[in-house]
């Protein structure tokens, strides 16, 4: 069952990559520009590598809706949320880093075409598929629900608003957030995988 899960999840966000790039979907990420991001500052965007890296580097912090993503979807950012998995599982964590690989690799091959915020040229979303924030935001819910099961309720709604907020204060496109969602859930399977393939080993060495 996992591993024809871990298919489907696969072919989704194959076939979900293919459709951004080929701009089969920029309609609905253009509508989500003009209407579902009141929060942002498209024309102050920055998405450098050491803006990816360092939590709160070069926010924006000009609305409530800047504020309050900034602040809930913190532990999402690369370097928290890489301690707060590998302090949960070393499986996780190495989960999260494939996981991560596969985002910056997708940035650098996929271009999506152009998205205006008026007649501005949003050039942050041009490759911004999938979302690293997301995509860390479901293996750190995942990881802290498995690894302490009484705060498995808030790790999902903390997991639900921060992506709700990444939409809403102009951080990503509705694809952007699918894909890392898609991406993340994955990882998540294939760590399933190597701690039962673990599992099996430690029982035949017994």
């Amino acid at each position: 069952m996992s591993r024809r899960s871990a298919a489907l999840l696969a072919c989704a966000f194959a076939a979900l990559a293919a459709l951004v790039a080929a701009g089969s979907l920029t309609q609905v990420d253009q509508w989500a520009v003009d209407h579902l991001m009141p929060g942002a500052s498209l024309r102050h965007a920055n998405a450098g590598l050491i803006e990816g890296l360092v939590p709160l580097l070069h926010s924006r912090w000009g609305s409530a809706y800047a504020i309050a993503a900034n602040i809930v979807t913190l532990p999402a950012s690369f370097l928290i949320s890489l301690a707060i998995v590998v302090a949960c599982s070393r499986i996780l964590g190495a989960a999260l880093a494939a996981a991560v690989a596969v985002e910056v690799l997708c940035k650098e091959v996929l271009t999506r075409p152009a998205l205006y915020d008026g007649s501005f040229h949003v050039a942050v979303f041009d490759s911004s598929f999938p979302s690293g924030h997301a995509l860390r935001t479901v293996i750190v819910a995942a990881s802290v629900a498995w690894r302490w099961p009484r705060v498995r309720s808030f790790a999902i709604a903390w997991a639900i608003a921060s992506i709700v907020l990444l939409q809403l204060a102009g951080w990503h496109t509705p694809t952007d957030l699918a894909g890392g969602v898609v991406l993340g859930a994955l990882a998540l399977l294939g760590a399933r995988a190597a701690r039962a393939l673990g599992g099996r080993r430690l029982a035949a060495r017994a």
